[in-house]
């Protein structure tokens, strides 16, 4: 291991559009991947018939080989990326723990392009904790994997200030792609040694669930604006009223609204006009300007749309409430 091989030996461990954002940055490069590994094809659709996920979908427009098992646990799981003997195992939001048997096949080890400023945000959701915890930056790191969840020491680190970013999923589009230009800067340099993480402001990103989606309107305005903001776009942030749901897709906190004095009761809609709804927090308001119902069609509307279609759920003090995880879509 004195000196790097000519050219690289990669393969790639992914599955979603962040890690297929990252692929398509190496295939373009002089650093592509030649051996594929990604979840199996799930039901997906109204029809809930298979589906290749995104990473999938790129390697075999790419001509690439891709295994997909199901487990990684038993050493045959891995044969066929044994026989591939990469250099390097390049893994992005993969979704299945690489055993020490995995984590061994590659020459250099297996590296991990993480979406968070290491040792913050360990685990499987660091990008939605960390619009959620209110963190003001993020950032991504590259690190070398070991059995530890994300304990890895890092070579490169970049962050980046999530206000910059319009909605969450331009900010994971550019936590992608930051990622795979550092990586390949990383790649050009091995050997190298990486720097063990620090142990103080560890966090741990833990898998989002049902639970996370429910609004507790007794919680502050910008708590809520910010549980919103992260969850749009895979799992909008929801509330309810009566049978009818409500996803909430873009909102803004309001600290204080003229003339309109808060009645200690969350959840209730405040009087507005019909371009608005603005719903009574623990602390301050949330004006929303964007969601959808389980009624209709199901699109996402502005506000004045829900005001002139259902004016019986948008109206000045009803309550809206919170409902059970274990009922949440």
């Amino acid at each position: 291991m004195d000196e790097r091989p000519r050219k690289l030996s990669l393969a790639f461990a992914g599955s979603p559009d962040f890690a297929a954002r990252i692929l398509k940055v190496l295939q373009d490069s002089s650093m592509p991947c030649e051996f594929i590994l990604t979840q199996p094809d799930r039901p997906r659709g109204r029809g809930r018939k298979l589906a290749p996920n995104p990473v999938k979908v790129l390697a075999v427009d790419h001509g690439l080989a891709v295994s997909q098992p199901l487990s990684l646990r038993e050493p045959e799981s891995a044969a066929e990326l044994r026989a591939f003997a990469p250099d390097v195992l390049i893994v992005a939001a993969y979704g299945l723990l690489l055993p020490e048997h995995v984590l061994n096949i590659p020459t250099y080890g297996c590296i991990n392009v993480h979406a968070s400023l290491l040792p913050r945000w360990r685990g499987a959701a660091p990008i939605e904790r960390a619009v959620m915890a209110g963190d003001l930056e993020t950032g991504v790191a590259i690190m070398q994997m070991e059995k530890g969840l994300d304990t890895g020491p890092v070579f490169a680190r970049k962050s980046l200030t999530i206000d910059d970013y319009e909605n969450i999923e331009v900010l994971e589009n550019q936590l992608a792609d930051t990622g795979a230009h550092l990586l390949i800067d990383v790649l050009s340099r091995l050997p190298q040694r990486p720097t063990p993480q620090s142990n103080q402001g560890i966090t741990y990103a833990h898998k989002l669930t049902a639970a996370d989606r429910i609004i507790d309107w007794a919680r502050d305005a910008s708590d809520i604006a910010r549980q919103i903001w992260a969850l749009n776009h895979r799992m909008p942030a929801i509330t309810t009223l009566g049978q009818t749901q409500v996803q909430v897709l873009e909102a803004t906190a309001i600290r204080e609204l003229t003339d309109i004095a808060p009645m200690g009761t969350p959840g209730r809609q405040a009087p507005a006009s019909k371009k608005t709804v603005t719903i009574e927090c623990g602390s301050g308001w949330l004006q929303v300007s964007k969601l959808k119902i389980n009624r209709g069609k199901g699109l996402p509307m502005d506000a004045a749309a829900a005001h002139n279609g259902y004016p019986d759920v948008f109206q000045t003090g009803a309550v809206f409430s919170n409902p059970e995880a274990n009922d949440s879509p």
